[in-house]
């Protein structure tokens, strides 16, 4: 009986192995088989290098769509990365047990709040904070930038404080005997032997901006035109594909679709930035 159990489940645990490959597998067959065809009848170099999109009259251009990515998530990174990391030095070395146990839970809880319930909240507070300040309108790349700021956060503190964590504590305990101060221990000895660890949560940071979509639409003003300033409305790949595909047909809903893969691409790269710094990691570990 204990025999036939085990072989069930391991029969199982493939099983479901198997429909995840079978998913993602899936998922780039129905991107690539659909999106390569708009890139072949658009041009590659137009549709990619492109900087006006206008559907009706036959431009199909992301260039501006590319580039707003890029920067609300560069901005997003400003944001995030220092107060992440600094968060995952509090909570790993300097956050006292009483609250620990809180603070953890709130990381925790912000991290499955759902995209739209942040972008409620950049909409009903952020965009008018801005409007304030600037005197303009509030729905500007900063403001998006902001809000994914904010929205990386869980993913950058997790990461980073486990990856300080998992440095041994002789390395701490060394540069104490030695004479340094707490603060010189951490930043100097504990942060640069946790580096890779770092930089991977740092990455994944990264890969969560620039695929959001339902926050960065509510805020960022979605004007498909090249970036001209951090006060200025701008469109992503995400908030494009989301705009237009209810209404979208044929080579318009195709070159929506060539995006996606675009977009795919983005991440892909980034996951393989993540596998290669794991890699790293266990190599010199």
């Amino acid at each position: 009986m204990n025999r036939f159990l085990e072989i069930f489940m391991k029969f199982l645990f493939f099983l479901a192995a198997c429909t995840s490959v079978m998913a993602v597998a899936l998922i780039c067959i129905f991107l690539f088989a659909n999106g390569i065809p708009a890139m072949k009848e658009i041009g590659l170099w137009n549709f990619l290098s492109g900087t006006v999109w206008k559907p009706t009259n036959g431009y199909f251009g992301i260039l501006s769509f590319i580039m707003g990515s890029i920067y609300v998530t560069a901005g997003a990174i400003l944001v995030g990365v220092p107060i992440g990391l600094l968060t995952s030095v509090f909570m790993a070395y300097y956050c006292p047990k009483k609250i620990y146990t809180i603070c953890k839970t709130a990381i925790n809880l912000m991290a499955g709040i759902p995209s739209v319930v942040y972008g409620f909240f950049g909409l009903v507070c952020i965009v008018p904070m801005m409007r304030d300040l600037t005197g303009k309108d509030g729905s500007t790349m900063l403001t998006a930038s902001l809000l994914l700021g904010i929205m990386i956060l869980p993913t950058i503190v997790s990461v980073c404080e486990a990856a300080i964590r998992s440095v041994p504590e002789p390395y701490y305990e060394g540069a104490l005997a030695l004479g340094a101060t707490k603060e010189r221990s951490v930043f100097a000895t504990v942060l640069p032997a946790a580096k890779s660890g770092i930089v991977a949560g740092i990455v994944l940071g990264i890969g969560r901006a620039i695929g959001e979509t339902m926050a960065v639409v509510m805020v960022a003003g979605n004007q498909p035109r090249m970036p001209k300033g951090l006060l200025k409305g701008v469109r992503t790949l995400t908030s494009n594909i989301v705009l237009e595909m209810g209404y979208a047909a044929d080579l318009h809903r195709e070159a929506l679709i060539a995006t996606g893969v675009v977009l795919f691409v983005f991440i892909l790269i980034i996951n393989i930035c993540v596998s290669l710094l794991k890699r790293r990691s266990d190599y010199e570990s």
